[in-house]
């Protein structure tokens, strides 16, 4: 590890290796050490968690891992990289980036863009990544025990009775959901996943999110449930206090997923509490283990809220084209329910899932004919009833403009048996009209031609919450929340 030290200008020390930064390349060394979860302590266990390293890495990272290179002793005694001699030890060879683009660097930057391109992004490494039937209820199972364990032996600074309590409501949910998630683990939804994908193992490079660094030397880690591989990203997020970068996150991944995974994906949502507390427990005996009590005694608090979640319900946002719908929208879900927060579902991205094109793909007139419509909004529907009975708050994102929709949203609220919390914006026509002739890369397809069919239509009797949708969006939604409690 010296040798490597003193000719490198930076050494990064993680729980797992040494990673030693040059130039322009980075060289990363396993400890020799056995963290229980991890056995480090031989020459065969570290090339071989190398070289699971690289193969898992090249998925999603492949123009930043390289090689597997031999740490050689040689015939002067000195040490060279892939030299003529005896392998001593392997390091991974990896591209230097900049570290201070990796998101746990810069929590604050990760923008609505930002948070739909990751969404999308996990979303479809996910779906690309191979199967692991029957595994995810396995890794859950062993991560629970592994946090009881650590954080047991981690007395210091932490409060014993939290952590127990922590350890008790965790354990009992996951018996609760056990049925569920064998059911999930068998039907497509393990997968060998990145397994640490929280804000310190991603990079932003070109405005690009970039997934690094995922787990390979355990595939109780790795092979999971596809939704508590997005969990820690969610609960990350949640923890620093972007609730909105988080539910942006989640729309977009459940979106995207919904393309390639069965219709049971929006049941798991059930799930996600338990998966987030499990999360926030890794985090907390990580922290502890790190000399962060406060930190740990953080998550331990986080793991336990997020076993109390509140109950769900259904919100709808509705106005002509250009009143701000989703922006209005995005806003209230971080508000709403469960962390971190609502599911967004629009109109305009569901009919392009149906049509399996991008969700900024213009479609022409053809695709809003009636029956068209009608299966858009159906899907939605069905969509928001599963989430809702799945205990996961939901935001309707669509014009509304007909009557009899919005009464079909306030019927599906009762359907799930849920509060029903509806908004429709309004603006005058000229703002309407300024503000769709302006937008661009978005999934709305509306030009005024259509704002002024909607203007001449109407939508009928408003019984909705008129909200001013020419408000900044903080207030009037913290208006029209506070107005609903």
């Amino acid at each position: 590890m010296a040798w490597l030290r003193g000719r490198t200008d930076k050494t990064i020390d993680t729980a797992c290796a040494h990673v030693f930064l040059g130039e322009a390349a980075a060289w990363k060394l396993k400890r020799h050490a056995d963290l229980g979860y991890a056995n480090f302590l031989t020459l065969e266990r570290r090339k071989w968690a190398l070289d699971r390293e690289l193969e898992f890495n090249k998925a999603a990272a492949p123009d930043i891992y390289r090689a597997v290179r031999s740490i050689t002793r040689e015939a002067d005694g000195g040490l060279a990289i892939d030299g003529a001699g005896e392998a001593v030890d392997h390091v991974l060879e990896m591209r230097r980036f900049d570290e201070r683009e990796v998101l746990a660097a810069k929590p604050e930057s990760v923008d609505g863009e930002l948070a739909e391109s990751l969404g999308r992004l996990i979303a479809g490494f996910h779906a690309a990544a191979p199967l692991k039937r029957g595994r995810g209820l396995a890794a859950l199972e062993f991560t629970v025990g592994s946090n009881a364990q650590l954080l047991r032996e981690t007395c210091q600074g932490l409060d014993q009775d939290r952590v127990e309590t922590m350890i008790a409501l965790t354990e009992a949910e996951l018996a609760r959901q056990a049925p569920a998630l064998a059911q999930r683990s068998a039907g497509g939804f393990s997968r060998r996943c990145h397994g640490d994908l929280h804000l310190g193992n991603i990079l932003v490079e070109d405005g690009r999110p970039i997934l690094f660094d995922c787990i390979e030397f355990n595939d109780l880690l790795s092979d999971l449930d596809v939704q508590y591989d997005l969990a820690f990203l969610l609960m990350d997020l949640d923890f620093r206090c972007r609730r909105d970068a988080g539910v942006r996150a989640l729309s977009a991944y459940m979106d995207q997923a919904a393309r390639s995974f069965p219709a049971e994906i929006w049941d798991g949502l059930a799930s996600m509490p338990l998966m987030l507390s499990v999360r926030a427990g890794v985090r907390a005996h990580v922290s502890a283990h790190s000399g962060d009590p406060a930190a740990a005694r953080a998550y331990v608090e986080a793991a336990i809220a997020h076993l109390a979640p509140p109950p769900p319900l259904l919100a709808a946002v509705g106005g002509l084209s250009g009143s701000g719908k989703s922006t209005f929208s995005r806003a209230a879900a971080a508000l709403l329910g469960a962390s971190p927060g609502a599911v967004i579902l629009r109109t305009d991205e569901v009919r392009k899932r149906l049509l399996n094109v991008p969700p900024t793909q213009p479609l022409g007139r053809e695709h809003y004919a009636p029956d068209a419509y009608a299966r858009t909004y159906d899907v939605m529907m069905d969509n928001a009833l599963a989430a809702l009975r799945a205990g996961r708050s939901v935001v309707l994102d669509a014009s509304f403009i007909d009557p009899g929709l919005r009464a079909r949203a306030e019927r599906l609220a009762e359907a799930a048996g849920t509060p029903f919390r509806p908004a429709w914006l309004h603006a005058p026509a000229e703002v309407l009209e300024a503000r769709v002739s302006g937008r661009s890369g978005d999934a709305s397809d509306a030009t005024v031609e259509v704002l002024r069919e909607q203007l001449t239509r109407g939508a009928g009797e408003m019984t909705w919450p008129v909200v001013d949708a020419q408000a900044p969006t903080a207030d009037a939604v913290r208006a029209w929340n506070d107005a609903a409690r």
